[in-house]
């Protein structure tokens, strides 16, 4: 008898340091949960670290990739710009991945979801640049997550991803289709945001202030969706990260049929 399998999605690792000493990869289990439990599939973390991932083996197990959000900034020196302490850190390894693998994703029709870093990972893939401090842009609210006034981070995680901030979504577009609706409310996580889209990168969800939201790659062969807020925090109540996320397993269920069927013809 026959033994049913879901279908694997890749989550990225990111490069972490526990007691200053040993070197980690690691991913929120909120984007695992979110994989398992919404989109219907095997969760499977590989390493953001190019000379252990070989970005093919992986693409020939998997039948997507989730691209999440991460500490670290993507480094400047991949769109043309200084690297400014500031803005630390930086994940080297993972932009190496992540960027080859956005560009792989697309070109075999592997379905991809980008979060947050994920969705700006993306962008800078196909050429687009980021700027390193969204809130220093005149006009532009503060992206980062809350703090109290002594400068931590609020304890609480209801009101650190709590929704702040409407997004417009294109008239007639792929999210507005998705979601049976031109405005929605996202939670806010971030300090680096696109400056400018790269080429095939095709807006669709844009903040009160201006900042990208939303983005899909043109002409992609299969579901290519990044977003700047933090759908995978809690897709199993909100409607609408639930929605994202319960897409991008129809995509993943669907590329795993069609590399069953290939496998099954060349046997």
């Amino acid at each position: 008898m026959a033994v049913k399998s879901r279908p694997v999605i890749g989550v990225i690792g990111n490069a972490y340091r526990i007691e200053n000493r040993f070197s980690v990869q690691a991913a929120g289990e909120n984007n695992l949960r979110a994989v398992a439990e919404v989109a219907g599939a095997l969760p499977m973390m590989f390493a953001g670290t190019p000379d252990i991932t070989d970005i093919a083996e992986v693409l020939n197990i998997v039948d997507g990739i989730l691209l999440t959000g991460a500490r670290a900034n993507v480094h400047p020196a991949r769109f043309g710009m200084q690297a400014c302490v500031r803005h630390e850190p930086y994940d080297n390894g993972r932009d190496d991945v992540a960027l080859a693998m956005v560009e792989a994703c697309v070109t075999r029709g592997v379905p991809i979801f980008g979060i947050c870093r994920g969705l700006q990972e993306m962008n800078v893939a196909f050429g687009g640049t980021l700027h390193p401090e969204i809130r220093e842009i005149p006009g532009r609210m503060n992206h980062r997550m809350p703090r109290l006034e002594n400068g931590e981070i609020h304890p609480d995680p209801a009101v650190v991803f709590a929704d702040r901030h409407d997004v417009h979504l294109t008239s007639n577009g792929t999210f507005a289709s998705l979601l049976k609706r031109e405005t929605i409310t996202v939670n806010s996580l971030h300090g680096q945001g696109i400056e400018m889209p790269g080429e095939r990168v095709v807006v669709e969800g844009i903040a009160e202030d201006g900042t990208i939201e939303a983005i899909r790659i043109a002409d992609a062969p299969s579901f290519a969706l990044g977003v700047q807020w933090h759908a995978e925090y809690d897709p199993q109540i909100n409607p609408i990260n639930r929605t994202l996320f319960l897409a991008f397993g129809e995509a993943v269920a669907a590329q795993k049929q069609r590399r069953t069927i290939g496998v099954a013809a060349l046997a």
